[in-house]
């Protein structure tokens, strides 16, 4: 039985944070409006965004990469979508120390243990930057935290509690006119000094299990502001990574698995 044309994917997870590796040869003409469609959860293959695979431009990196999120949208980089790619560079070319070429720059992720299709790396996510604090309005409600830029935009807000509404209220953070192009944001709650627990609503993708930039741009801000010391453990509802901040830059530790491979027919 011949079933049409297809694409060929694999699907990866940092922490609950999914997504589909597809080498850009294959990309559609609309390659937005296909990622939204394979993205989707009940009709498609279901995922946070398609890391779309290239060859790299230059010997300075091994691999370039160009994430679109679920919702058809580009973003500058994922932490937890480069580490999904690293461990498909693990497996595939057998590489311990990817440089993977993102929109935010080019990271090196390097691999610290394997365990079949499961991995753990150290990657160096670059700068971050805590840039200003703002009170936001929302719907009347005010909401204060902290822009980072962390190769993408984050604002983090700490609480000692998560609100019950916090999805309201970070979908209407994201796309608040104090950003043009949408943010990234995080609630935080101080756990110990050494520990903080995140929620994290993504442009892009909405609520989400998981965030590598998320997670070290709530760390960073923490750190900064005196609440917590670098190493950080940051615990999100998918599960936990470490983030180390020295000198402004900063390391992120987390595992990542590959799920399943398959086609996506057309």
């Amino acid at each position: 039985m011949t079933l049409g044309k297809s694409v060929p994917f694999v699907k990866a997870t940092a922490c609950g944070n999914d997504f589909i590796l597809i080498e850009g040869k294959f990309a559609p003409p609309d390659a937005a409006s296909f990622t939204r469609t394979i993205c989707e959860r009940h009709t498609g293959v279901g995922a946070d965004g398609v890391e779309w695979l290239y060859p790299a431009d230059d010997e300075n990196a091994d691999l370039r990469i160009r994430l679109i999120n679920a919702d058809g949208s580009p973003a500058e980089i994922s932490g937890n979508g480069t580490r999904c790619v690293a461990a498909w560079l693990a497996a595939e070319r057998g590489l311990n120390s990817p440089r993977i070429a993102t929109d935010a720059g080019t990271k090196t992720a390097t691999l610290l243990r394997r365990d079949g299709n499961s991995f753990e790396f150290e990657t160096k996510m670059g700068k971050g930057i805590v840039e200003k604090e703002l009170t936001l309005d929302l719907d009347g409600e005010t909401l204060s935290g902290l822009q980072v830029a962390m190769g993408n935009p984050q604002f983090i807000s700490f609480v000692e509690r998560f609100p019950d509404d916090w999805q309201r209220l970070g979908a209407a953070a994201s796309t608040h006119g104090q950003f043009p192009e949408g943010t990234n944001f995080e609630f935080v709650k101080i756990v110990s000094p050494h520990e903080i627990e995140i929620r994290i609503f993504e442009r892009g993708a909405g609520e989400t299990m998981s965030s590598g930039t998320g997670s070290s741009a709530s760390a960073v801000a923490a750190i900064s502001t005196g609440r917590v010391k670098s190493p950080v453990k940051v615990v999100a509802p998918g599960g936990s990574q470490t983030v180390t901040y020295e000198n402004d830059e900063v390391t992120l530790t987390g595992p990542a698995q590959i799920l399943c491979r398959g086609e996506f027919y057309l």
